[in-house]
């Protein structure tokens, strides 16, 4: 071995485990449609050929988003998986909500110290997100990077490209009064909150991983693992069917409360009716356990709604029977109203 590489495995970075980890990414993509994707993985940059035929007036969207806290958990878990996953849908569902079908996406993992397992289920996650979002993995950066994070220690990245026609990108300019808002359930907490959830249960309370509550029903890490719901094939099946929506918001950090506002027009509040769905167990635990208000539950918590639909009233019915025929889970969740700049912008009311 060449003596610079000795002194450099010294210092903590291995260069022989991080080429092993480019021969696994090169695995793993390869069962993986690449469609537009030019050459393999491993080198400077990666080639996409851009089809543009199904734009008039192409535009590029682009988002980039990591998985927060959560990867503490999927730490203490030794589990890898649902984290990648996580990764994806946290960059894919953003750009869906303008109506952007991704195209390509990039990770960039930083570890404290290699870990083929670790790093083999990131990308198993990884993968799997793009095959359900129908997005190519063109390349990505892993860094082994110690005195920066714990030996066992990693963060990610994701980094997604998507493309939209002009004349088609939803942007809630069209938002009026009357329309209805649409919620698609969630698949539990998703990638957002885990700094409350980490302090609550493993904290305050010193609960473990396997703790079975009777609420949940299943173990604790079980729950609280599972991976974000990509809503992107869902909703590309409603838009290449030519149906109308007005806006999608992504419901992440900031809840109900502070993602919906995004997409709103000035004149405009969202009235969200607080008995149109139930929350699903985890966000009751949690608030019970916690002690959390209702309100901060709203903001922290996607309290079982991943992603809002706003479309025309005459058009709800249609819309929710596609969904329903796609597997979603939806609820009619309120209406939209005419506002003024004193307030509150998400309104809840009983019922």
């Amino acid at each position: 071995m060449n003596p610079k590489a000795e002194r450099y495995k010294s210092a903590g970075v291995d260069l022989e485990a991080a080429n092993r980890l480019v021969e696994i990414v090169k695995e793993k993509v390869a069962k993986l449609p690449q469609k537009g994707v030019i050459g393999g993985i491993g080198a400077f940059a990666g080639l996409y050929s851009l089809d543009l035929s199904c734009c008039a007036n192409p535009l590029l969207v682009a988002s980039t988003d990591g998985v927060g806290t959560k990867i503490k958990i999927a730490i203490m878990a030794d589990y890898h998986v649902s984290v990648g996953v996580d990764l994806v849908a946290m960059c894919v569902n953003d750009i869906i909500t303008l109506g952007a079908r991704p195209l390509f996406f990039l990770d960039y993992i930083a570890m404290g110290k290699f870990n083929e397992k670790t790093f083999s289920e990131i990308l198993d996650g990884i993968t799997e997100g793009c095959k359900i979002s129908q997005c190519a993995l063109l390349g990505g950066e892993t860094a082994e990077m110690p005195g920066m994070y714990g030996e066992k220690d990693y963060d990610l990245a994701g980094f997604v490209v998507g493309i939209v026609d002009r004349d088609r990108m939803i942007d809630g300019s069209e938002i009026s009064t009357g329309d209805v808002v649409i919620g698609l359930a969630s698949n539990g907490l998703h990638s957002n909150g885990f700094s409350l959830v980490r302090k609550i249960l493993f904290e305050e309370h010193k609960l473990s991983l396997s703790h079975v509550p009777e609420a949940l029903g299943l173990p604790l890490g079980e729950e609280i693992l599972k991976p974000t719901k990509i809503y992107v094939p869902t909703i590309l099946t409603l838009l290449n069917r030519g149906e109308k929506i007005k806006g999608i918001a992504h419901i992440t950090g900031g809840g109900l409360v502070d993602n919906i506002p995004r997409i709103l027009p000035q004149n405009c509040k969202v009235v969200i009716n607080k008995k149109a769905w139930e929350w699903p167990p985890i966000f009751k635990y949690l608030q019970e356990l916690g002690n959390i208000s209702e309100e901060e539950m709203y903001r922290v918590f996607n309290c079982g709604i991943g992603m809002i639909l706003i479309v025309k009233k005459d058009d709800e019915p249609k819309i929710k029977e596609l969904l329903s025929a796609c597997g979603e889970k939806c609820y009619t969740l309120g209406w939209v109203d005419r506002t003024n700049a004193e307030e509150e912008r998400v309104v809840f009311v009983e019922g």
